[in-house]
């Protein structure tokens, strides 16, 4: 019987490895606790309980503290939005009459606006505060 608990122990981390949920895993804990109650107990009940209460202890006991170490709460910024929150350089006066600017930010060009509707002036360092469109709107750092 310990073959199976084994197979079903694979099967679980299969599982796990497609989905990201991080639940399955327990299961395949308990089952492999299963497994080795069945090297000395051959009452596939007594096994079946096993593994079911301590996939659940497993899962419940362990649950908040994966959260918190895995941090699923946090927002990742990708792509253009990657540069949100950094520290640029005016490249370009920004002037929001011509609607012209250039900031430098990562080693990257962007066009700017600025946040508040004033001019910044060359070389002058910002911070950049969100993206709009194509367009960073950006503040200066001081």
């Amino acid at each position: 019987m310990w073959k199976f608990w084994l197979i079903l122990s694979g099967f679980f981390l299969i599982i796990e490895i497609i989905s990201v949920g991080f639940l399955i895993f327990w299961f395949s804990i308990g089952a492999l606790i299963a497994m080795i109650i069945s090297l000395f107990i051959s009452n596939v009940i007594v096994q079946a309980t096993v593994f079911l209460i301590s996939s659940i202890i497993l899962l419940f006991t362990t649950r908040s503290f994966v959260q918190k170490v895995m941090g699923t709460n946090k927002e990742v910024k990708t792509n253009a939005y990657s540069v949100e929150g950094k520290i640029g350089k005016v490249i370009e006066e920004i002037n929001p009459l011509d609607a012209k600017g250039q900031v430098r930010v990562d080693g990257e060009l962007w066009s700017a606006i600025s946040y508040n509707n004033l001019p910044i002036s060359k070389d002058t360092d910002v911070i950049i505060e969100k993206i709009n469109g194509v367009k960073l709107i950006v503040k200066p750092l001081n």
